[in-house]
């Protein structure tokens, strides 16, 4: 598993499923999903209001993202981290 280093946060996508209302699993999403869970805090992020396992929010446009085994991670800045969902 990679570990963040300094003020970066490890972040793996959230595939959000849209189901019609009579059911139908909509597979495609032109728009891309912006949450994520925590897996990992890099060592320089002071007092997180979140911590690994939470569901977040993140920016736009916010970080770099890879694929390992079939998993699509991101590595963002701790600041482009907006919201939490407990």
């Amino acid at each position: 598993m990679l570990k963040p280093l300094h003020d970066y946060v490890l972040l793996k996508k959230v595939e959000e499923e849209r189901t019609t209302a009579s059911g139908i699993i909509l597979t495609t999403n032109k728009e891309k999903s912006k949450f994520a869970v925590v897996e990992a805090i890099g060592s320089k992020v002071e007092q997180p209001d979140y911590t690994t396992g939470d569901k977040v929010l993140f920016r736009e446009y916010a970080g770099t993202e890879i694929k390992i085994n079939d998993e699509t991670f991101v590595v963002i800045k701790d600041e482009d981290i907006i919201a939490v969902n407990r």
